[in-house]
């Protein structure tokens, strides 16, 4: 190396020490990504960023939470009002089919078990077996019904030819608990306008007969061990109205 060029390396050394006298103590170049800045350059300028974007991510954020939220919300309360409005037509539907087949029903109604008769808001049953006195008082019983106990002119007419097509039939009438003294089962005395259904010369308690039935055209007074036919009674219950 001549003269010269050594002059001319020791001007740039000096210009060097020169520009690093001029840069701070404690900065230093970063080689990698920003050629040449200072550190404490970049660390200002992105701290000054964050800055500035951080309320705004954060807003962005919270808005976009409250959409997503309010949304779930909107879809939860349209379901529910959905879901009700459903029940309610079921309900409506479900009523006017009712309503329609309410007639139909009314006709299917029956006030009386099936084998039973029904006459003014009763219901009677005539057995298709005999048995005596004392026994078809507990079969009426077991079938929630009383031995026929009679409460009208217009009801013994009823019976009385009911009984002469199927043959004698035990009432709930008797003298058991004391002799010519007659007592319905429902413990009611035999009212005197009753009377007159006693078959011509009856009651007369020829053999023990302490027991009343529906004999010919009129009532008759027989031992109450003899097995006959017997009538139970029960109020018919009530259909709705149509």
């Amino acid at each position: 190396m001549n003269g010269s060029e050594e002059g001319r390396v020791q001007q740039l050394g000096s210009l060097d020490s020169d520009e690093e006298n001029l840069i701070p103590s404690g900065t230093r170049y970063s080689l990698k990504g920003f050629r040449f800045q200072p550190l404490y350059v970049l660390k200002k300028t992105s701290g000054q960023l964050c800055h500035r974007l951080s309320p705004f991510v954060l807003q962005l954020f919270c808005l976009t939470l409250s959409t997503i939220l309010l949304l779930a919300i909107l879809v939860k309360v349209s379901n529910v009002a959905y879901s009700q409005e459903q029940e309610r037509t079921k309900k409506e539907k479900v009523y006017q089919e009712m309503t329609q087949l309410k007639p139909q029903i009314n006709l299917l109604c029956r006030p009386c078990p099936w084998d039973w008769t029904v006459f003014q808001g009763n219901c009677y049953f005539f057995s298709k077996s005999q048995q005596n006195w004392n026994d078809s008082v507990t079969a009426c019983r077991k079938l929630d019904a009383q031995l026929v106990v009679i409460k009208s002119d217009d009801e013994q007419s009823f019976l009385q030819q009911t009984s002469k097509e199927k043959g004698y039939a035990w009432m709930g009438l008797s003298d058991l608990k004391h002799e010519g003294t007659w007592h319905w089962v429902d413990g009611s005395h035999l009212l005197f306008s009753f009377m007159k259904y006693w078959n011509k010369g009856e009651p007369n308690n020829e053999r023990e007969e302490d027991c009343a039935e529906f004999r010919g055209e009129g009532w008759n007074d027989a031992p109450c061990t003899i097995k006959k036919y017997w009538i139970c009674k029960k109020s018919a219950m009530s259909c709705a109205e149509k």
